[in-house]
């Protein structure tokens, strides 16, 4: 393959500790075979989770991340997640800006832009959830939301730090139980639209930030999606949570890529 793809799933408020180490044990068996010089897989269980996790699992073949955290390391926030305590459990990866922390609890883009700030200070991967909502979409404001998310969410971050940063194009509409999967023409035209933001913003070295797409990701979608140019992975929901299906998901996507490339 002529770079390397990304999948990988947010577990959201489902599994328990057990469900989940069974979850990512049988994850790495399944997919043990598969180089990751050719794909970075990754997870993202819940918080309570997060220590049994990293106890059984080797991160170098399913990198663990965390589904949120303050931009302080310390102090009066009661319910935050500092970045030391994740260090301290040794996890990889830090989420933020995802659509139900924005939507469902408020957050802004200043906000997603101090946590980004932080999770490369403390050299986690940071991962920046953008997309839009139906409504913004109904307007035709879509590009300008996705630059706006981004220029904000991304400000300040210097170049020598864009290797530990990943970005997830995760349209509103698309994600959850009664979500809309995007076609995969407009999911490529909007990443089209990150990656020129991105090369706006951090010019050549903006080639080295991976931008998955998340949404509705399912069997019949992910290998129309992910031979798109645009798009560097897959971040999947609810069809990545059982660890058989998303290893067939995984191999089908690497196999249309491949052929693609021929």
């Amino acid at each position: 393959m002529n770079k390397k793809l990304y999948f990988g799933s947010n577990l959201k408020m489902y599994k328990n500790v057990r469900d989940t180490v069974e979850y990512l044990t049988k994850l790495a068996q399944n997919t043990g075979d598969i180089s990751r010089d050719d794909i970075q897989l990754f997870i993202i269980p819940s918080f309570t989770a997060l220590e049994q996790a990293a106890a059984c699992t080797d991160q170098s073949q399913i990198l663990l991340g965390a589904q949120n955290m303050c931009w302080e390391d310390q102090g009066q926030f009661t319910g935050e997640i500092s970045p030391l305590m994740l260090k301290e459990l040794g996890i990889g990866l830090v989420m933020a800006g995802h659509s139900e922390r924005r939507h469902v609890f408020g957050e802004t883009d200043i906000e997603e832009n101090k946590k980004i700030k932080a999770a490369l200070k403390h050299g986690f991967t940071a991962l920046l959830c953008i997309g839009e909502t139906q409504e913004q979409k109904d307007y035709g404001i879509s590009p300008e939301v996705l630059r706006s998310q981004l220029k904000i969410g991304l400000h300040g971050i210097p170049s020598d730090q864009l290797h530990k940063l990943w970005i997830a194009y995760e349209p509103v509409w698309s994600i959850g139980v009664n979500g809309t999967p995007a076609t995969a023409d407009y999911a490529e035209s909007m990443h089209k639209i990150i990656k020129e933001t991105l090369r706006e913003l951090f010019h050549e070295a903006s080639e080295q930030i991976p931008v998955l797409y998340g949404g509705s990701v399912n069997s019949v979608n992910a290998e129309e999606l992910i031979i798109q140019p645009s798009i560097d992975g897959l971040f999947t929901g609810r069809a990545a949570w059982d660890a058989d299906k998303f290893n067939d998901l995984i191999r089908k996507a690497i196999n249309a890529h491949r052929n693609c490339q021929k």
